[in-house]
């Protein structure tokens, strides 16, 4: 959603909702844990005023279980938190878990997916950053497409494969394509697919579906 104008929220929200987009995605940050500022509560109170999509909130702030309460997070949400943001994960995960919304992890393209192991029982999805967190239209991360190729084996392998993984960063047409055959199950669509310039939103977002499928 940092890529959807403010100018015209309301028109982009109304399209998302007549194409069937499953969620919003929340990017928020803090200028700590990422260093930019983005999408704050009240952002996301109002945005609830809006629309029945369920949110996909994205916590890129320094210990998000302090701070997973200012979002109100509600049954059928998402919520992602960085295992490098806190040296409490479990907590966050439980108290995510409280709200009623489904609890994930999230990982900088550096952070090996093996750190999550003890956490596997807990949480519906891995997010795995194909980016570096902060801003929108940078370039991906090559090495995150084998990335998510071992975290699906390694998940299927532990008996996780009801586990799924959502990759944000880059997701192009091409790219998203490539995730998809990776294992990816969720995508982040950003400034080089659904919020291509260059294309219709309805358009954008039936491509983007058509090269995941």
């Amino acid at each position: 959603m940092m890529c959807a104008g403010i100018q015209d929220l309301t028109g982009y929200i109304n399209v998302f909702k007549q194409y069937g987009m499953e969620f919003l995605h929340i990017d928020v940050m803090d200028g700590v844990f990422v260093p930019n500022y983005a999408l704050g509560v009240d952002y996301v109170r109002r945005l609830r005023q809006m629309t029945d999509i369920p949110l996909d909130i994205h916590l890129m702030v320094d210990r998000p279980e302090d701070k997973l309460g200012w979002f109100d997070p509600q049954p059928g949400d998402m919520v992602s938190v960085h295992v490098e943001s806190t040296a409490h994960v479990h907590r966050a995960i439980d108290r995510i878990r409280g709200t009623g919304a489904a609890p994930c992890v999230a990982l900088n393209p550096g952070t090996h997916f093996g750190t999550i192991e003890y956490v596997l029982n807990d949480i519906a999805a891995v997010l795995v950053m194909t980016v570096d967190p902060g801003y929108a239209g940078q370039t991906l991360v090559e090495q995150t497409i084998d990335k998510i190729g071992g975290l699906r084996k390694w998940l299927n392998n532990l008996g996780y494969g009801d586990v799924e993984i959502e990759a944000d960063g880059n997701v192009s047409f091409i790219n998203a394509k490539r995730m998809r055959l990776a294992g990816a199950d969720i995508f982040v669509a950003g400034s080089s697919s659904v919020f291509d310039a260059t294309l219709e939103l309805p358009e954008a977002i039936k491509k983007l579906r058509e090269a995941v499928e």
